[in-house]
């Protein structure tokens, strides 16, 4: 019996709707882990175009009370995967091993220095910087390399991942990684103008509107590789006329990055907009696009070889870890909510946390 007739058979039933839960859930926490550690990814992207040390104090301020809880959603988020849909976790992991291992590589170089920097003094101190920045970085051009590997569809054959060692490089994917670095960093500079004032502040509003205008050119230069690629994510735009009821998105769009465009302006001699509304804008940009990312690729979890019922686990499986997750799920939106509450306001160059 094929997959298409496993799916018909099980429309009515578990079979078919845990897997459609799971890959909400999954989607839940990739996202709310892109839009919360990502501003702190792009705190380091940033960090070498600090004044001087003390500037590079303030910025890392701003988030040292919140940052360890954001990683939360890349451990569920990875963990759910390899619970859930254990044949998607296995060819991603055997696939993408590459650019997985450098995305870790980063993550503990930038966790590591995050701590010790401010331990450090001299030349140590410098190098800890560095390695904050670096790590940053890498995290950052791994992920943006990791989907678009996905999105241009990893080659396979029986079930199995066929493209070798360096399967997944290509023009487009590398391209992506270096899209993510830039999205990332105009996160960066919308949560310095949310959490700074004086010079650090306007500094970041200078930075703002070049790197709004980097990532709409890269959102546009995705948009029209995309017809280049075998992936499915053009053929469930274009086909079956879904545009048009799938249009909302790319409109949306449209609407949010030219407020965005607007308010992330920097302009001495007039009124600025509230300090929130950068941030706000760029985080409605990247969950709209993440939005037509998952409504392209539906109902592919790894294009073009995987679809999520092909990749899912037993329904028993999957049933007995919503258990789990419907307790754990409350538990890690109320600390985030929580600590977030606790240190919101404004961080000046005087207050530290180390």
């Amino acid at each position: 019996m094929n997959e298409a007739t496993l799916i018909l058979h099980a429309s009515d039933g578990l079979a078919f709707w845990l897997p459609v839960v799971w890959l909400g859930v999954l989607g839940f926490g990739v996202l709310m882990y892109v839009l919360l550690d990502g501003f702190v990814l792009g705190l380091g992207i940033l960090a070498p175009l600090a004044e001087d040390g003390a500037q590079f104090d303030h910025m890392m301020n701003t988030a040292a009370p919140i940052w360890d809880g954001n990683e939360t959603w890349l451990v569920l988020g990875g963990a759910g995967l390899l619970a859930a849909f254990p044949r998607a976790y296995a060819l991603v992991l055997s696939a993408l091993y590459l650019p997985v291992l450098t995305l870790l590589l980063g993550l503990i170089f930038r966790g590591v220095a995050f701590e010790f920097r401010f331990k450090g003094q001299g030349f140590a101190r410098r190098a800890w910087g560095a390695a904050f920045s670096g790590g940053s970085i890498l995290a950052a051009f791994s992920q943006g390399v990791i989907l678009g590997a996905l999105v241009q569809g990893l080659p396979t054959q029986a079930g199995a991942y066929a493209g070798g060692t360096w399967g997944w490089a290509s023009a487009f994917s590398l391209m992506t990684g270096v899209a993510l670095v830039c999205g990332y960093a105009l996160l960066g500079s919308g949560w310095l103008i949310l959490k700074t004032e004086g010079r650090l502040h306007q500094r970041a509003r200078r930075w703002a509107r070049p790197l709004v205008l980097g990532v709409l050119v890269f959102m546009a230069v995705v948009s029209a590789w995309l017809p280049l690629l075998s992936t499915p994510v053009m053929q469930r735009w274009f086909t079956g006329g879904r545009f048009v009821w799938l249009a909302p998105v790319p409109l949306l769009t449209l609407l949010v990055a030219a407020r965005l465009w607007r308010d992330a302006a920097h302009r001495p001699d007039a009124a600025q907009p509230h300090d929130a509304h950068p941030l706000v804008w760029t985080l409605a940009l990247f969950a709209l696009g993440f939005a037509g990312l998952l409504l392209g690729l539906w109902p592919h979890l790894v294009p073009p070889a995987l679809t999520i019922w092909g990749a899912a686990s037993p329904p028993a499986s999957q049933g007995f870890l919503l258990w789990g997750l419907a307790f754990l799920l409350p538990v890690i939106l109320g600390y985030t909510a929580w600590s977030y509450r606790v240190f919101r306001g404004k961080v000046t160059a005087e207050m530290g946390y180390h």
